[in-house]
């Protein structure tokens, strides 16, 4: 970066930190984006010359919080992360929050989601979410994000995360549905495989369902086979009944195989008796290459 543009930066003063080149926003220049879908939404306010600070909420999860610079700004390391107290608020201190790990590109870190939690109950008092790290260069380094025009800010960003997908895709790609001695879905189960259907609904990605039959031991093994595919076969039905087409499946059942815990008492059983589901997204040229080689070996 340039001599002359880093003498355009502010310098400021502050007890933690002297002479640190601070980027924040001018309070008249202030601006919140709310953003986002049902698979996440996003909290953003610009920083002048800097990026910006945003709070990320997926669906499923808690927010983060996250500093993203244009320029490598940041060195590598821990930042120390504050919900800092406004100049009008002269008998409150800073908050230190704990510390968020720069990313080796020099130009993001990330809160936990307790630290964004706080974060946030801390601008609706009027606090600032403040980084405080040292430059690539090693000189101090402050990122400031202003409460300003925060309220309806946030109203709007509410109004976002209300509408959120109860699960996001790392959550629900690989889940278990359990059954008891037969292969009736119970209502846990169908309530499991609605939550899944309405993942699938929005996101048209994915493109392929692996079930895994299982049983426990308690039968012969030509028994347990059956009932592991019966099982296998319940959970499809289910979800083509609702819209999956079938060629979007992979069925597979095993029997006792590949039991999840030993079949020596009646809880573990219980654990084994299951279908696996496995979500995948798969492109067009290796989904055609698939059905290609499934009706070459028929």
């Amino acid at each position: 970066m340039c001599f002359k543009r880093l003498l355009s930066i502010v310098f400021v003063v502050t007890p933690a930190l002297a002479q640190a080149i601070t980027f924040q926003t001018r309070i008249e220049d202030v601006q919140w984006q709310v953003e986002g879908d049902r698979f996440e939404c996003r909290l953003t306010q610009p920083i002048k010359d800097f990026g910006g600070g945003l709070f990320v909420r997926r669906a499923g999860e808690k927010a983060i919080f996250r500093i993203q610079a244009q320029e490598a700004w940041l060195s590598r390391g821990n930042a120390q992360l504050y919900a800092a107290a406004a100049p009008w608020q002269p008998a409150a201190s800073d908050l230190q929050l704990g510390t968020v790990a720069v990313t080796r590109d020099e130009r993001a870190l990330e809160s936990n989601q307790t630290q964004a939690g706080r974060l946030l109950s801390g601008l609706l008092e009027g606090r600032s979410p403040v980084v405080r790290h040292r430059t690539v260069q090693g000189e101090p380094l402050e990122v400031r994000v202003l409460p300003t025009n925060f309220a309806q800010a946030y109203d709007d960003y509410l109004k976002c995360t209300a509408n959120l997908l109860p699960v996001n895709y790392d959550q629900i790609k690989q889940s278990i549905v359990r059954f008891d001695s037969g292969y009736e879905l119970s209502e846990q189960t169908r309530k499991h495989l609605d939550v899944l259907l309405e993942y699938m609904a929005e996101d048209k990605t994915v493109n392929r369902v692996l079930l895994d039959g299982h049983s426990d031991s308690s039968g012969d093994r030509l028994l347990n086979r059956d009932v592991s595919r019966r099982r296998a076969l319940a959970v499809q039905a289910y979800l083509m009944a609702k819209g999956i087409p079938e060629e979007d499946f992979v069925i597979r059942f095993h029997g006792e195989r590949y039991p999840l815990k030993p079949n020596t008492n009646a809880a573990n059983r219980a654990e084994n008796r299951r279908v696996s589901i496995r979500l995948e997204r798969i492109d067009e040229e290796t989904r055609a290459l698939m059905e290609k080689i499934g009706a070459n070996s028929e």
